[in-house]
């Protein structure tokens, strides 16, 4: 088994960061969660029906926002995930996080677990100038990533084209 590998994964609605985690889900071992998990699951009990239209990731993103404030609910999540991870046999941990200021506090928390942790922008042309209205949509690409992966290829290239990048530059 090779040594576990921890990825925080973003970018822009519609960029593909789900299917890239499926891509690699076919090779090794993964868990793929989000920090909006936990958020969403109280979203659904507040009527939001799980659409992805811009009034509902504002919704979301605003309702995060709160719950980082009140008491840090998606982190707690994502530090459970994270030690349940460890504990498991699974080999990569997918972790999607929005927010820089998250991204950061997620990679100190990983530090003192002296876990190793990259971080991975996924980007699409055709999605670059897309305006969500929210912050954490909008601004994702307003942190500095260890590695950008430019998703611009039909499904049928990117399998093979997405697993050597992520072998070379996010596992190594």
């Amino acid at each position: 088994m090779m040594k576990k590998s921890v990825v925080i994964i973003n970018g822009k609605g519609g960029v593909g960061k789900d299917t890239l985690c499926e891509v690699v889900a076919k090779k090794y071992s993964v868990r793929n969660v989000s920090s909006i998990t936990p958020i969403k699951e109280i979203a659904k009990i507040g009527g939001w029906q799980g659409e992805k239209g811009n009034k509902d990731r504002k919704f979301l993103a605003d309702l995060k926002k709160l719950f980082v404030e009140y008491n840090d609910l998606p982190f707690v999540y994502l530090k459970k995930e994270m030690e349940s991870f460890l504990q498991k046999k699974e080999e990569i941990l997918f972790i999607h996080i929005r927010e820089k200021e998250e991204i950061k506090k997620f990679l100190q928390y990983a530090s003192s677990k002296k876990v190793i942790c990259k971080t991975l922008l996924i980007t699409r042309e055709e999605e670059s100038d897309k305006i969500y209205g929210n912050l954490a949509d909008d601004m994702v690409e307003q942190y500095m990533y260890d590695v950008v992966y430019k998703n611009d290829m039909p499904l049928e290239k990117v399998e093979k084209d997405f697993m050597m990048f992520f072998e070379k530059n996010v596992l190594k």
